[in-house]
């Protein structure tokens, strides 16, 4: 078990005039699960190769445990990584599997047997130790790739998209193995995901990057609950938070026959950023209202019926544009396609974010 730390870290490929990882600074600690997320392209895979020794560190350092590993090759950094792939090898069982990296270090074979059999009873592989690969279904093969990397007991493990290829079902089962195994193990993980549901349901803090960029790093709940900007409000939670930037009047932030009051302070900040005011709030804390109380009227274009509630997702005009919002309510009080309801977000649960910059309020 070890401590990972990003000083700085930067990688920027050759042709390139922007950095695909821009001055990663993260402190990972001693038996954390952390999780990097982002959108396709903003830096976290890289992030991952760049510890894993896989990917050069152009500026800055990486640390494990304290000691500088920016410019050692990847087996001696006591890392054990998982790719998106499996990357079993076809011709071997799945103990060959699990135990060819502890053969290449001249192992005791006893030693071995021991390692392979209780990683195999963990991840309740004990009945498949001699089949092949092909034999095995993808949640089966994920397990012998866990397994695998479970075997060499690392100080850090690293996975890379490994749930990527399993069917929706099989995910969600998966995830809360690999969480419930890092639990016992207590090893540090690094997870890359872009899958935010994946994040948050997995990580003990979770890494938003965008663009190479760290744009916040904090606990699930403090993600959801007090997103740092915009993109973090927008990417995190589903479905994704109604964002929109709208003019600053006395009244507050105008949504034509709805106004958002503002407190002074709030109000004060907000004017930093020009005219206008970024406000943001999350389907399950907006309300249906009745016509006569100041809602914002939208006219209902989808109704998902989710059982025990339902996402109502519908457009407005606003502002001489047509604005996309929606909805999470009871499934007892949702309307039609096409009829007209009024919203309105619950004052105490509204985010604000400059329009300039970005930033929270």
């Amino acid at each position: 078990m070890a401590t990972v730390t990003y000083d700085k870290a930067s990688r920027v490929y050759p042709g390139s005039d922007r950095p695909a990882v821009n001055e990663l600074n993260l402190e990972i600690g001693d038996g954390e699960f952390l999780v990097l997320v982002g959108p396709s392209g903003c830096g976290k895979s890289t992030s991952l190769r760049m510890l894993a020794g896989l990917e050069d560190v152009d500026r800055g350092r990486i640390l494990i445990e304290g000691k500088d590993v920016t410019n050692l090759p990847p087996k001696s950094r006591d890392i054990a990584m998982v790719f998106q792939n499996y990357a079993l090898y076809p011709h071997m069982s799945v103990y060959e599997n699990m135990a060819f990296a502890l053969k290449l270090r001249k192992t005791p074979k006893s030693e071995i047997d021991r390692r392979v059999k209780e990683a195999a009873q963990l991840l309740q592989l004990d009945e498949y130790l001699s089949r092949k690969p092909k034999a095995l279904s993808g949640g089966q093969r994920q397990r012998v790739a866990m397994g695998r990397a479970i075997v060499r007991e690392p100080q850090v493990f690293l996975m890379d998209e490994p749930l990527s290829n399993l069917d929706a079902k099989l995910r969600v089962q998966t995830r809360s193995q690999i969480a419930t195994l890092q639990a016992k193990l207590g090893i540090t993980t690094v997870y890359v995901t872009h899958d935010q549901v994946e994040a948050m349901t997995m990580g003990h803090r979770v890494a938003v990057m965008l663009d190479g960029n760290l744009q916040q790093c904090d606990t699930p709940r403090a993600l959801y609950d007090t997103p740092g900007n915009v993109f973090v409000a927008g990417f995190i939670g589903s479905p994704a938070m109604n964002i929109k930037t709208v003019a600053l009047t006395e009244a507050g932030a105008d949504f034509g026959p709805l106004a958002v009051p503002l407190t002074r302070e709030q109000a004060e900040a907000a004017r930093t950023g020009g005219s206008k005011v970024t406000v943001g709030f999350r389907p399950e804390s907006t309300d249906l209202v009745a016509p006569t109380a100041g809602g914002l009227p939208i006219v209902v274009d989808l109704v998902e019926d989710l059982g025990s509630d339902a996402n109502v997702y519908g457009h407005a005009a606003l502002d001489g544009g047509s604005e996309r919002f929606v909805v999470r309510t009871d499934r007892r009080t949702m309307p039609s396609m096409g009829e007209t309801v009024f919203i309105k977000p619950q004052p105490e649960q509204v985010h604000l974010f400059n329009a300039t910059s970005g930033d929270r309020i």
